[in-house]
């Protein structure tokens, strides 16, 4: 027995003298007060800002308002519950979102928990939702194309990888067909996409989504969904989750776009939240930083450099506004942060031109750089003769007596809008944009009378697919398009159209509101 208590005393005091007993200490707060998304909180000295905050009831919250007295917390969740006593954790790091490629074709909150009852996700990485932009030294010139598939934008209003490009008009206007047309036409072109769906009616979310898994484009998109029914932490949350996980793809030397739909609803989001956490207002009630909370944002868009990996990280911004108020706080800020802008037209839009692309109030500071050179081969002019067009247009509505030649051009701008009309859901390939293109600056199309015009522009492409492979790479190429290969195409063209070419009769077309009257 003398032996047992021995042994036993050893060991215990063995145990001791290795024992380091190391004590965690836990800041533990309490609600003061619970609003509308946000949350008073007071009892915890050290938090730091945006820090992550654990309510009761798995509910999380971020530290926005480090003040002296109590702490402003922005609610992530279900807030109902909450009241004031409850107690408050701190969680010890910022808020941040799981990236991967288990992410592809998958949709998710910006807090990462899956929405489309696939399972849990399987991601072994986490990366802050906010994180600093690449540094300039960091960042190379935009020099790859990013094909949109929509003629009007290929040709006029090109897109570069690592470029943003703003889209923006009023409602119902068709930005998010152009942003969803531009993600089906990234098939095949290894580049990866992300939706961002910022505070939309979930049915209109929904529609989307089915859309893209109906195209197979869910294949390679990851979307990113707060609903108009989420709290405005989640919906102010949402576009910088959703740019993490793009960025993780950009690291790793890949091509990403980024879909934000749309920066109205964020902007809304964060004036709601700065207001009731007693932020003061300024122009229009947004608080003051409103440039900064998407400058930071859109900043980290960019086209990395060779010795990072060549990855790029295109967005594609939209923007509601109002009454075709382009001077607006918003539009204006994202303006003046974007690389240039797509501007929807509602007249254009009543009219039946879609897309609505106003190309006069469009503009590309860089994709023009990146084109490919077959388009800047073809379309040099024809910018200038649409914008041309349309102030003749405005001009003959007025029923002025005008000359032959001023007639021959608003002709051919008729053409023209003709041929840059496209279907929602349709993108068109490079080579057959290029061909309709060649024909349309050769005046092939001007003597198809405007009805026909759907009929002979699809038969000019349906003549790409007889193109050669050796013809295919130079379009692809960074070469100008010889003389030999114009005419090529140009012929090719004029053989897909020859049922097209008769004149039209004096009383062959229904007048419209843009035709003009024959001068005397």
């Amino acid at each position: 027995m003398t032996n047992t208590l021995d042994e036993l005393f050893s060991s215990l005091e063995i145990a001791r003298n290795t024992t380091n007993a190391e004590l965690s200490p836990r800041e533990i707060g309490i609600i003061t007060s619970v609003a509308t998304g946000v949350a008073k909180v007071s009892g915890l000295p050290s938090v730091g800002f945006e820090e992550l905050l654990k309510f009761p009831g798995d509910v999380y919250g971020i530290a926005f308002n480090v003040d002296e007295d109590d702490i402003g917390v922005v609610l992530l969740g279900d807030y109902w519950h909450l009241q004031a006593g409850d107690e408050v954790e701190r969680c010890g790091h910022v808020v941040d979102v799981p990236v991967g490629n288990s992410l592809i074709g998958r949709i998710i909150t910006p807090l990462g928990k899956p929405l489309d009852g696939n399972g849990v996700l399987a991601a072994t990485q986490r990366l802050p939702v906010e994180r600093p932009s690449p540094a300039i030294m960091d960042r190379a010139a935009v020099s790859v194309p990013l094909q949109t598939g929509i003629k009007v934008v290929d040709a006029l209003i090109p897109v570069g990888r690592g470029q943003r490009e703003l889209i923006l008009g009023d409602r119902q206007t068709g930005k998010t067909a152009i942003a969803l047309d531009t993600i089906l036409n990234q098939r095949g072109k290894d580049v990866l996409c992300v939706y961002c769906a910022i505070g939309q009616r979930a049915s209109g979310v929904a529609k989307v989504i089915a859309k893209l898994r109906e195209e197979g484009a869910l294949d390679y998109t990851v979307v990113v969904v707060t609903e108009g029914n989420d709290p405005p932490g989640l919906a102010y949350l949402a576009p910088y989750a959703a740019t993490s996980i793009a960025e993780y793809f950009m690291e790793q030397g890949r091509d990403v776009l980024i879909v934000y739909d749309d920066l109205t609803h964020h902007a809304r989001a964060y004036r709601e939240l700065s207001l009731l956490l007693r932020r003061p207002p300024g122009r229009e009630a947004f608080p003051g930083d409103i440039f900064y909370i998407h400058s930071r944002l859109l900043e980290r868009a960019t086209h990395l450099s060779d010795e990072l990996g060549g990855g790029s990280l295109t967005a594609l911004p939209i923007i509601e506004t109002e009454a075709q108020d382009m001077s607006a706080y918003i539009p204006t800020n994202l303006i003046s942060i974007t690389d240039g802008q797509i501007y929807l037209s509602p007249e254009l839009f009543e009219l039946g031109v879609l897309p609505a692309v106003d190309v006069g109030k469009s503009v590309s500071r860089v994709g023009g750089k990146a084109q490919r050179a077959a388009y800047r081969s073809v379309t040099v002019d024809l910018k200038l003769a649409y914008a041309q067009f349309e102030e003749l247009e405005t001009f003959a509505r007025f029923g002025a007596r005008l000359d032959e030649q001023t007639l021959a051009m608003i002709e051919h701008g008729r053409r023209i809008r003709a041929c840059l009309m496209q279907s929602e859901f349709a993108p068109v390939s490079m080579a057959e944009q290029i061909i309709v293109l060649i024909a349309l600056t050769g005046a092939l199309f001007d003597p198809v009378p405007l009805a026909k015009m759907p009929a002979a522009e699809q038969a000019v492409r349906q003549a790409a697919a007889n193109l050669s492979d050796d013809m295919l790479a130079r379009l692809a190429s960074t070469e100008k398009l010889s003389h030999q290969d114009k005419a090529g195409l140009l012929q090719l063209a004029e053989q897909a159209m020859k049922g097209f070419l008769a004149k039209a009769e004096p009383t062959s077309e229904a007048p419209t509101s843009t035709d003009v009257s024959e001068p005397s």
